[in-house]
């Protein structure tokens, strides 16, 4: 039984979504506050700006293709420069300094091609800062069978399997990240709290937080991820012979020559 097509976009304003955005919204942005570079890249959720926080000079708010039927009113009315395809992204190998995607990963037909992509984008020492939901929580059984996503006019919706979302838990989306040569740095996992219809339930709701914060961590209905490219660099390894011929060498110490007075050239007073 295929649930109800619901945007992401729309999603997020109702007051589950609201309730999601405001716990994750603070942590991605102290994510990328302290990022260093020349050029950030946000891809997906205009609705959640986050590089406002970075101080990079070059910033591109990007809208992928698949979050809406006409992708230009969409792209404008989230408020994205860019309209682009998350798995052919238009821009040089290693150029990209920081890389933002809050909730893309959910929408994308193929998730590790995406991740594939970014981390060719992604200069070494690079970022890349994520968020997404849970299928090990509440939210994940109350969710996954109420709604799926828009499909992508260019893909079958039989590869999406009925076009629902594909939520990725932590454990996987950190074997892919490793698998990619991306180290995963920091994790916080949180909203506890049922995807209520309405905000006075989820206020009511409210003590779970801290209950689920202290007592079951990995069952949060979200995650924000922060992972790093790694470069390992080469060694140079001298042959052993020129270790020993070094260690064979005499030392040269530098001798300083005394002027010794001979005797006759001393005279008495």
């Amino acid at each position: 039984m295929s649930g109800r097509i619901i945007n992401l976009h729309d999603w997020l304003q109702t007051p589950a979504g609201q309730y999601l955005c405001a716990w994750e919204a603070p942590l991605l942005q102290e994510a990328v506050a302290d990022v260093f570079g020349y050029h950030a890249l946000q891809l997906g959720s205009p609705s959640i700006p986050v590089l406002h926080a970075n101080r990079m000079p070059h910033r591109w708010q990007a809208c992928v293709h698949w979050q809406g039927e006409d992708v230009i009113a969409s792209a404008r009315t989230q408020g994205a420069q860019v309209v682009l395809d998350c798995g052919a992204l238009p821009f040089p190998g290693r150029s990209l300094d920081l890389v933002v995607m809050p909730h893309t990963l959910e929408t994308a037909h193929d998730p590790y091609a995406i991740l594939r992509e970014v981390e060719r984008v992604l200069v070494p020492e690079g970022k890349l800062v994520l968020s997404g939901l849970n299928p090990w929580s509440l939210w994940g059984l109350q969710l996954g069978a109420a709604y799926r996503w828009p499909t992508p006019k260019s893909v079958n919706a039989d590869q999406l399997d009925d076009g629902r979302p594909h939520w990725l838990s932590y454990p996987r989306l950190r074997d892919w990240l490793h698998l990619l040569g991306l180290e995963v740095e920091v994790v916080h996992c949180g909203a506890f709290r049922p995807a209520c219809a309405s905000q006075e339930w989820l206020h009511r709701w409210r003590w779970l937080d801290a209950v689920g914060r202290r007592w079951w961590p990995v069952l949060g209905a979200a995650y924000v991820l922060v992972a790093i490219k790694r470069v390992h660099g080469m060694r140079l390894i001298e042959p052993a012979r020129t270790k020993r011929y070094a260690r064979s060498r005499p030392i040269a110490v530098a001798s300083q020559r005394v002027r010794r007075t001979p005797a006759h050239e001393y005279k008495d007073e």
